[in-house]
């Protein structure tokens, strides 16, 4: 098969991890993998695994960006693709027209991907006019059900995202040369019990309520926070706001921020527990699924893509969402009593990648 991505841009993210994923599936199984985007710094990795890239700015919010539509369909018609998967909005409007336009016996097959809870409104519903959508997970499959009830049930998929268990063995620990390197960076965390909170530093992540589950359990001395991730330039008043809020409960012997790392496969691995406090439901939530592909137990305001992985793998760290108090009490639980985190993980980037070939054949198939 011949097959073409279409997403903004290839700077980093969950959906370009995976649409590397997937395009370096492709082009090591004997398949022509492509990828429309404005660019990123992801492009090398993308090209060096066997894809083309092709560049122009589909992501671009702005009524001028229709003017690339002729290009788009002349693209279309000069590469054939087989299969044209769309994975955002702005390209997904880009890009439905000229497609509609085409020839139906002979234009490329069109999947959508639904990879969040998206704003509900027309502008949305896009995402949901593919011949085949996909949903990463059963909340989002709902949510397009609830939403967007026009949608065919029959031409939706749900392919949870997944991770390489090989990249995140059960049982992985850092070696003794890593411990102490981060130990030398962070001193605070040497000897203790580590929370750790990842995720960009934004007001949806949770952060306050991490704080305030820290205030309860100041009396367990040897507990220490973890705040796991950057700042974007546009929070960095948040950020402010966020060390000061630390700085006035009296936890700052008691928090540690590490900001971006590369290395947070290993943070994760030496955690007590990773949590999941985001103010919103997530459509699947990858961190949290590294960690518990490693057998670190998670803690998780249970809606969305981690209240599925919980389900199936940890269930004994469901916090009622939005309720720090009864957060605190769960993670004080879970420090005193573990559990076993449930092995083998069925989560995995072989399902996940099988699982959109196989949409996609069953699609030219039928051609």
């Amino acid at each position: 098969m011949k097959v073409l991505q279409v997403l903004p841009e290839m700077r980093g993210g969950g959906v370009e991890r995976g649409t590397l994923e997937l395009a370096d599936h492709l082009a090591a199984t004997g398949h022509e993998s492509l990828v429309l985007s404005g660019g990123g710094r992801m492009v090398e990795a993308l090209e060096r695994g066997g894809s083309r890239h092709i560049a122009m700015p589909v992501g671009r919010k702005s009524l001028l960006t229709l003017a690339l539509r002729p290009a788009i369909r002349e693209l279309i018609e000069r590469e054939r693709p087989d299969i044209l998967h769309l994975r955002s909005r702005v390209p997904a409007w880009l890009i439905h027209g000229p497609w509609k336009k085409l020839d139906p016996s002979t234009r490329p097959r069109l999947v959508t991907t639904v990879h969040g809870f998206y704003s509900v409104n027309g502008y949305s519903a896009i995402m949901t006019r593919g011949e085949r959508v996909i949903c990463v997970s059963e909340s989002v499959r709902d949510y397009v059900a609830i939403n967007y009830p026009g949608t065919d049930e029959e031409i939706v998929r749900v392919i949870p995202r997944g991770i390489d268990p090989a990249r995140y063995p059960f049982g992985h620990r850092p070696d003794a040369a890593w411990r102490q390197a981060f130990h030398d960076e962070f001193p605070a965390t040497r000897g203790k019990r580590l929370i750790t909170l990842p995720g960009r530093i934004t007001r949806l992540k949770g952060h306050e309520d991490f704080f305030g589950i820290l205030d309860r359990l100041r009396d367990l001395d040897d507990v220490h926070g973890l705040v796991v991730g950057g700042t974007h330039p546009k929070k960095a008043a948040y950020a402010g706001e966020l060390r000061d809020r630390v700085r006035e409960a009296g936890l700052e012997d008691r928090v540690t921020f590490t900001g971006n790392r590369d290395d947070l496969r290993e943070i994760l691995a030496i955690s007590s527990l990773v949590l999941s406090l985001t103010r919103q439901p997530e459509s699947f939530g990858r961190t949290t699924l590294e960690a518990l592909g490693m057998g670190v137990p998670v803690a998780g305001y249970a809606h969305g893509g981690v209240a599925e992985q919980l389900d199936r793998l940890y269930p004994f760290g469901r916090i009622p969402p939005l309720d720090p108090e009864a957060a605190a009490r769960i993670i004080r639980e879970r420090l005193d009593d573990p559990r076993q985190v449930a092995s083998p993980n069925p989560f995995t980037l072989e399902r996940m990648l099988e699982g959109t070939l196989a949409v996609y054949r069953e699609l030219v198939s039928t051609k």
